[in-house]
């Protein structure tokens, strides 16, 4: 799950969920303020290295950090019981899941020691923001494996071939989140997962929002990887880090977890085929998008540091995102239209305005009252944005007794 899910408030009902997810629906947005990022460097001993007590960051969330997610596993048996929906596409589940274990990336994460040496070179603000990245992408690559682990053991009685997809896609995201911890450790840190699971809450979504959410995440996750991949490919002067080099062949693995939850959403066209389906897939293609380019426009530096243009980027990668969301969801942005980079913009600047009113010496009392306002500003945006023209999509007829694709 290599982006970031959709933004949604706060559902402070919900707030001591286990990591076993013990209450199918009982998630929220995390308000944990620390994640453990510990030194790799120490040898073991009975006493508390002091260096690494010293590397236990607290580090801010907010609504654009990456979180850990559930669902109501009960609805999700309920939606791929064979026996109670007969009209399951079953074969196309079967020839995905041949597609999973094939595992055509089963030796490609292989490390050498160009890796240690490219890290020990970055120095200055660009190997600040480079560790910032590799975290946030753990972190959102380790929450894709927690929620594919459960929901691979919950349908193991009710749909064993789409649980064991789910269960082959929290493989992929665990060797992904590995992956990027071990590059940590080429900077001496390393994200203490096993603290991640244990103390972090849960959002909670319902089964059709995973659906919606996690598509477009592992959608936008395939575009962004392809791009920098390429980016760096024609201009290897960039290539300050060798993880890049593996883009290639890891977002196919994006592509294909993407690819399932088309399936699964094809499997279910209530999902997919009314007006409040285009209504939430406007939402969620509004809420990704929002999310990527304001966290991006805020960490310039680690784009401009591989040589791309920060917003460029994003628009490549959200029109792309569109187009290949376009033969799915009934309804689609219109992210072509100049207006919605133009709104876009604005946001970026009313966000900027946030962080200075957050950064600033106030009170809280007086931060609060001066965020109003902003805040008005940014949700008027938004709804301007949600509500410019939409285009009409979806190449899936359900016509017929059962979905069809149209090309």
């Amino acid at each position: 799950m290599a982006a970031e899910m959709a933004l949604v408030k706060p559902i402070s009902k919900f707030t001591n969920l286990s990591p076993k997810f013990s209450n199918p629906k009982g998630f929220c947005y995390s308000k944990f303020s620390t994640i453990r990022m510990s030194a790799t460097t120490q040898p073991s001993t009975n006493k508390p290295s002091k260096k690494k007590a010293a590397k236990t960051t607290a580090i801010k969330e907010t609504l654009l950090t990456p979180r850990f997610y559930t669902t109501d596993f009960d609805e999700m048996e309920m939606l791929f019981n064979t026996e109670i929906n007969k009209n399951l596409n079953q074969d196309e589940f079967v020839a995905l899941l041949q597609e999973f274990k094939t595992d055509y990336n089963q030796t490609h994460f292989v490390r050498n020691k160009e890796f240690k040496e490219a890290a020990d070179k970055m120095q200055g603000p660009l190997r600040q923001i480079f560790v910032e990245f590799l975290e946030r992408s753990c972190t959102a690559e380790f929450s894709g494996f927690l929620l594919y682990k459960e929901l691979g053991r919950r349908l193991k009685k009710t749909n064993p071939v789409v649980a064991e997809i789910f269960s082959l896609m929290s493989r992929d995201e665990a060797r992904h989140a590995g992956f990027l911890n071990k590059g940590l450790s080429d900077f001496n840190l390393a994200l203490d997962l096993g603290f991640l699971t244990k103390a972090r809450k849960y959002t909670f979504f319902k089964p059709k929002f995973i659906f919606y959410a996690t598509y477009l995440s592992e959608k936008i996750g395939y575009w962004r990887y392809i791009t920098i991949y390429r980016h760096l490919k024609a201009n290897p002067e960039f290539q300050c880090y060798p993880i890049f080099e593996f883009f290639e062949n890891w977002c196919q693995d994006e592509n294909r977890h993407g690819d399932f939850f088309s399936a699964l959403m094809k499997a279910q066209p209530q999902f997919l085929n009314d007006w409040k389906a285009k209504l939430w897939a406007r939402f969620f293609c509004l809420s990704v998008y929002v999310t990527m380019y304001l966290n991006d426009c805020q960490r310039t530096a680690f784009y401009e540091g591989i040589g791309l243009n920060t917003k460029e980027f994003d628009m490549h990668v959200i029109i792309e995102t569109n187009r290949t969301t376009a033969r799915i969801f009934p309804a689609v942005l219109d992210v072509e239209n100049p207006e919605f980079k133009r709104k876009l913009d604005r946001m970026v600047e009313i966000n900027e305005k946030l962080i200075a009113v957050g950064e600033s010496e106030d009170i809280p009392l007086v931060k609060n009252l001066k965020r109003i306002p902003i805040i008005a500003a940014l949700v008027s945006e938004l709804l301007a944005a949600y509500l410019m023209p939409p285009i009409e999509s979806g190449s899936v007829d359900f016509a017929e007794s059962e979905p069809q694709l149209v090309y």
